[in-house]
């Protein structure tokens, strides 16, 4: 990731929420944030904007899978290989919430468990 962000720094920040559109509303009323939806295939994620900055995202956890999870916010680490620092966590004591998988356009992220449970996602971008 030569040309990249620098590996461990935090790239992106992502509310992840059963309701986007109260989400949407109640920082548009705080910040002054705007959004523009980027279609999924169930859905709709919703980057967030704050003048002419994107500043993270809002996924909705409206998937069945997702009914037990509360709304909370996820910090994206920059991670050169995805794969072997999954690999690697684990080894170290931390755990695999969610294996690595691609989105295209965007990067391969996974989601893992720090060795005290704290959750994070990594990402190695690929925009």
């Amino acid at each position: 990731m030569a040309d990249g962000p620098l590996h461990g720094t935090i790239i992106w920040n992502e509310l992840n929420t059963p309701d986007p559109e109260a989400a949407r509303a109640f920082y548009a009323t705080m910040f002054g944030w705007s959004f523009s939806a980027f279609p999924m295939a169930d859905g709709e994620y919703w980057i967030i904007r704050h003048g002419d900055k994107d500043l993270g995202g809002i996924f909705p956890l409206t998937a069945p899978e997702f009914r037990d999870i509360p709304a909370h916010w996820l910090t994206y680490f920059a991670v050169d290989d995805v794969d072997a620092q999954v690999a690697a966590a684990v080894e170290a004591g931390g755990a695999v919430a969610k294996a690595p998988f691609d989105v295209p356009g965007v990067g391969r992220i996974a989601v893992v468990q720090d060795a005290t449970g704290a959750y994070m996602a990594w990402m190695t971008p690929r925009m």
